[in-house]
């Protein structure tokens, strides 16, 4: 078997077992979105360090996706602005909240691939400090395994999944990339992305479901790049920029 269908099978797998495991958790977390988003409320998502920003980016501004979210980038807590990475230090839950306007009565998503990075739970305990309903998003596995002492925990020593009102789980494997190659010594081939990805794009779905049976049509955004695109946000972008922070005209 090529390393092609040796990933394609990896990942495969992965899959099936948010699936099979994850159906139930995913409803639960798209019933609080929809619940919030009916009465006027933004899906806060905050993808805390490194690669897991790539979890905001997913759902953000996003063909198929629905409108009103509202993604939370802090400077320095992403792989492209980690100069130096800012993830790995506590105590800056209360200000990224602050900054982004995450109040009592809101939800908060928050993922980090691992479900140990600092940032992660600190953010978390910050929103549950203020009432902040919580979903969370990270492999239970490999947060389980990593050691308490391990130097890059929370001074908590708390898995993210600990905190939350409901918790997913994205099944990555410990240590996250899934080939071995005979004569390489370490893994290749990371499967975080497309597990959270995946995971992140059925939440919405269901989110935007649970919002029609609610009784209100979910606001989504085509692609700007078909006939009709421009027209069809520039009514969402016009209703939402005065409230989420990353949004912009294209035109």
């Amino acid at each position: 078997m090529g390393l092609i269908s040796q990933y394609h099978h990896s990942i495969e797998k992965i899959l099936q077992e948010i699936e099979e495991n994850e159906e139930k958790h995913i409803q639960q977390a798209a019933t609080l979105l929809a619940e919030k988003v009916v009465q006027g409320r933004l899906i806060n998502i905050f993808g805390a360090g490194g690669h897991s920003a790539i979890a905001g980016m997913e759902v953000f501004y996003r063909a198929g996706g629905l409108v009103p979210v509202n993604p939370i980038f802090p400077p320095g807590m992403n792989v492209l602005e980690s100069r130096p990475t800012m993830s790995r230090l506590a105590g800056t839950g209360e200000f990224i909240l602050n900054y982004y306007q995450v109040e009592a009565d809101d939800i908060l998503i928050v993922v980090n691939f691992y479900g140990l990075n600092p940032a992660s739970i600190d953010t978390a305990l910050a929103a549950k400090k203020r009432g902040t309903k919580l979903i969370t998003i990270n492999s239970h596995l490999f947060a389980s395994q990593i050691p308490k002492n391990f130097r890059w925990r929370h001074p908590t020593k708390l898995n993210l999944n600990e905190l939350a009102d409901v918790a997913i789980d994205n099944h990555v494997p410990k240590p996250d990339a899934v080939l071995r190659v005979p004569g390489i010594e370490n893994p290749l081939s990371a499967s975080a992305t497309i597990a959270t990805c995946f995971t992140l794009n059925a939440l919405m779905a269901e989110t935007a479901v649970a919002i029609k049976r609610l009784g209100k049509e979910p606001e989504i955004w085509l692609s700007n790049n078909i006939p009709g695109g421009d027209e069809h946000n520039d009514e969402y972008i016009k209703k939402y920029r005065s409230r989420i922070h990353f949004l912009y005209p294209v035109s």
